[in-house]
């Protein structure tokens, strides 16, 4: 009893079957944990939406109750009000200089925009200016 083992031809169309049958399989488990992982971003969206909201909430009213605090020891309602006013002006001038400086020194994607530079003059027949590190350490490779 001898067997006739099959073709060339056929092997390569049963692999090709396979192959589109998995990626299929794949495609759809890919399409029914995105719709399971955006259900449960929704989910945690919605709840840390509602944390800041009662948070911010709260520290406004924590705010007034600093401010009635003031005006039950002594101070005039005013008085009470304007100092958490300005407290909360000083706040925000210092939180946004120290944002103001810290933009100032932004760079983002600084050893991208090198490689690109890079890439662009060896790609039109120049030689490249510096020679990129990459240490094994360091997450970004460094300029030289």
């Amino acid at each position: 009893m001898s067997q006739e083992s099959p073709s060339i031809r056929q092997l390569v169309s049963e692999v090709a079957k396979d192959a589109k049958h998995l990626l299929q399989t794949q495609s759809e488990l890919a399409k029914l944990e995105s719709d399971k992982v955006k259900g449960e971003a929704s989910t945690l969206g919605g709840l840390f939406a509602t944390a800041a909201v009662t948070g911010a909430l709260g520290g406004i009213f924590l705010l007034v109750t600093i401010a009635w605090i003031l005006v039950a020891l002594g101070l005039p309602t005013w008085a009470g009000f304007g100092i958490v006013t300005l407290v909360l002006f000083i706040v925000a001038a210092v939180t946004g200089l120290l944002g103001k400086k810290k933009s100032d020194a932004f760079q983002p994607m600084k050893t991208t925009k090198a490689e690109l530079e890079r890439t662009k003059k060896v790609l039109s027949g120049g030689q490249p200016d510096t020679a990129l590190v990459v240490r094994p350490t360091a997450s970004v490779p460094e300029q030289r």
